[in-house]
């Protein structure tokens, strides 16, 4: 009956561990915003990709908790608002941080 009680125990503490440990902080992504935050960077990056006006080797996309950071350098004042623009119309977009530079 001891052992039980010393195994239920430590079941109970693994579980809360391994709870706790998936917890975001406000510095740190949970495991579900971590693959969130991914599909947000690979559709704003599919959808600069489908602008033609813009080359999506010149722009870095970075997403965390939905905030999406766009840095890099772009040909035009033009192409930084476009990128804006499309990045904030991408489901799952809650903000846009614009840190792109013109050649």
């Amino acid at each position: 009956m001891k052992n039980l009680k010393i195994v239920s125990t430590l079941i109970a503490a693994l579980m809360l561990t391994t709870v706790v440990g998936c917890a975001s902080t406000a510095k740190q992504e949970s495991t579900g915003q971590y693959v969130d935050d991914t599909v947000i960077t690979t559709n704003v990056k599919a959808a600069i990709l489908n602008e033609p006006s813009l080359k999506v080797t010149e722009i870095n996309v970075e997403t965390f908790k939905g905030t999406v950071q766009l840095s890099g350098f772009v040909s035009s004042q033009d192409n930084a608002t476009t990128a804006v623009k499309i990045t904030s119309a991408v489901k799952g977009v809650k903000s846009v941080k614009n840190d792109m530079r013109l050649k």
